[in-house]
């Protein structure tokens, strides 16, 4: 008989399945044991943890009553605030805290009736956590010590530290660090808030201006108390004073950290590197005549135009450049950057060439402080006129005597192109058809020079000069074309009318510009000038182009190269009723326009 033996193992797919499959097992079963581990060590641990403070509040309830105390703190006495000990070769820190209670049981210090004994009996706090152990919060225990006696009178006074927020609500558990010194050795009070943001620290020794106060709170500012230096002679909060018989109120303000990222560029969006600034918050100030901020800085923005403030304390703060390079123009958000707690805040400050002496218009609604764009501002001044509609950008060009050849707008009385029947020198800077022998050509045209607004953009109106052509010249003398891309080097530029057709023309100034070219950078424009008699020739003085980019500040316009001077301001917008006023420009000059809205 013959028996045929089945040779057939496992393909590779199987055993790396299995193989797979095991290791699940395997490391479910290892993940299950080391939590089990874990619990029963930190169930050891609290065990451990718990007879350790145990032991310390036995002894303290074994202590004379006035020996309850920290050293050197209030109440004081023979415990330390720290200590470090080591149970079962772990390190372990206890904090002790100890707090004089003004039970109301026979009145409060200051109520109704006055206690004038108000140290009736002690709370003593003490918490254990072992920081090599991974352990995420302390363990805190407590106990009450009471005298065998009644309290004596006592002539110490009461310091009350309350602790609220950006929005007037307590804050809970905010470190307390008091320090008097009045006395020899320091007192030193490390303590925290109660859940209506208070410390009493009852039967406080008395001290003027000796009690020196910081309040903390992790991830949150802080606030203290500032002594009389040099740099501050007048503090606004000093250190505090402790009367005999009397509670003490004094109050801070912290809340949660912020951060501010600033960003210096031009208003074509264009980086401004190494930016020397100055930053201050307005509404928090540590001294008085003079004035001292709580923050203020001389900065230096890096490489890339930026600067980045992490973990930043609220406050409304204003932003200046200095230097003779720069002004400020602008900013989105508008100036001062409101920074409230617990945020991150972008700010673009936007930079114009320096200018001796300036003007920067903030126009906003009366009831909202919101920025107002669309806003037409009217300035005019000895040998001044200028028209600026807040939140759009422009550019423009008025002369154009350079003659052309020039690819790029980077001298501005340069163009690209023309037909030959355009002259640019009578008057000098302004265009008109070319003159031969006593009559004018019928017709030209001229392309202008690549126009880099920086970044995309969305395109608004063209505005061109003078309105008023000679009749004989018939309709329409001056049109125009536009072209954009977002290449300053297109295969070629394609010329548009206000419709998109390359068959139309705006004719008119003000026209609002084809969307078809928003969100390109580069512009270049074509002009075209006829005639129905040749004895006249139409002119163009001035064409200018208005644009929104990222990086124009809505609600505000910038004059630059002004003179010390006194200018009309006008400031109009739909629905609103119109603000005129006059304003005295001398250096850096700010108004803020507040438009109220028509009845």
């Amino acid at each position: 008989m013959k028996f045929k033996l089945n040779r057939k193992g496992f393909s590779l797919l199987e055993i790396l399945i299995a193989s797979a499959i095991f290791l699940l097992f395997a490391l479910g079963i290892y993940s299950g044991i080391n939590l089990v581990f874990k619990v029963v060590y930190q169930s050891r641990m609290t065990i451990l943890q718990t007879a350790l403070l145990a032991e310390q509040l036995e002894i303290v309830r074994n202590l004379a009553f006035d020996d309850v105390g920290i050293i050197n703190g209030v109440p004081d006495g023979v415990l330390p605030y720290s200590t470090t000990t080591v149970r079962n070769k772990q390190s372990f820190t206890i904090i002790t805290t100890v707090r004089n209670i003004d039970d109301p049981f026979d009145g409060t210090l200051g109520g109704d009736p006055n206690d004038t004994s108000p140290a009736d009996y002690k709370l003593v706090e003490m918490s254990v956590i072992c920081l090599s152990c991974s352990q995420q919060s302390p363990i805190v225990l407590s106990t009450i010590v009471a005298p065998k006696q009644l309290e004596g009178a006592s002539e110490n006074g009461a310091l009350f530290i309350q602790v609220f927020d950006y929005n007037g609500e307590p804050v809970a558990g905010a470190d307390v660090t008091v320090t008097n010194t009045a006395q020899t050795p320091n007192v030193v009070i490390h303590d925290v808030t109660d859940s209506d943001g208070y410390l009493r620290i009852i039967d406080t020794p008395t001290g003027t201006l000796s009690y020196h106060i910081n309040v903390s709170k992790s991830g949150y500012s802080s606030d203290y108390t500032v002594p009389v230096s040099a740099e501050v002679p007048t503090p606004i909060k000093p250190p505090s004073n402790v009367v005999s018989q009397t509670i003490t109120d004094i109050s801070f303000s912290i809340d949660r950290l912020s951060n501010l990222d600033l960003h210096f560029m031009t208003p074509a969006c264009v980086a401004v590197a190494n930016a020397d600034f100055n930053i201050y918050g307005e509404t928090k100030k540590i001294g008085s005549e003079p004035v001292v901020y709580k923050y203020d800085r001389d900065l230096t923005a890096n490489g890339s135009g930026n600067y980045s403030f992490p973990n930043f304390e609220w406050d409304k703060y204003h932003v200046t450049v200095t230097g003779s390079t720069y002004t400020v123009g602008g900013s989105t958000p508008v100036l001062p950057i409101d920074l409230t707690p617990g945020l991150t805040q972008e700010a673009s400050i936007i930079l114009q060439p320096y200018s001796t002496h300036s003007l920067l218009v903030k126009v906003q609604d009366a009831g909202t402080g919101l920025p107002l764009s669309d806003a037409t501002v009217h300035l005019t001044g000895t040998n001044y006129d200028e028209s600026r509609v807040t939140g759009y950008g422009f550019v423009r060009q008025t002369d154009w005597s350079g003659n052309s050849g020039q690819v790029d707008y980077t001298n501005i009385t340069q163009y690209f192109s023309d037909n030959g029947n355009i002259d640019n020198d009578s008057p000098a800077g302004d265009l008109k058809l070319r003159k031969v022998g006593q009559t004018y050509l019928n017709s030209g045209w001229l392309e202008s020079s690549t126009i880099d607004l920086g970044t995309a953009a969305n395109f608004n109106n063209i505005v061109f000069s003078p309105l008023s052509q000679p009749a004989e010249a018939g309709v329409n003398p001056v049109t125009f074309q536009l072209a954009t891309s977002n290449s300053s080097t297109p295969s070629q530029w394609d010329f548009k009318g206000p419709d998109g057709e390359d068959s139309s023309f705006y004719t008119t100034t003000s026209t609002l510009i084809w969307s078809g070219h928003n969100g390109d950078r580069y512009l270049r424009y074509k002009v075209f000038l006829n005639t129905d008699d040749t004895s006249v020739s139409p002119t163009l003085s001035e064409v200018a182009f208005t644009y929104i980019t990222s990086c124009i500040p809505p609600g505000q316009e910038y004059f630059g190269s002004l003179s010390a001077s006194t200018y009309t301001l006008d400031v109009s917008h739909d629905g609103y009723n119109t603000n005129n006023d006059t304003v005295d420009v001398s250096g850096r000059t700010e108004v803020i326009v507040n438009m109220s809205p028509s009845s």
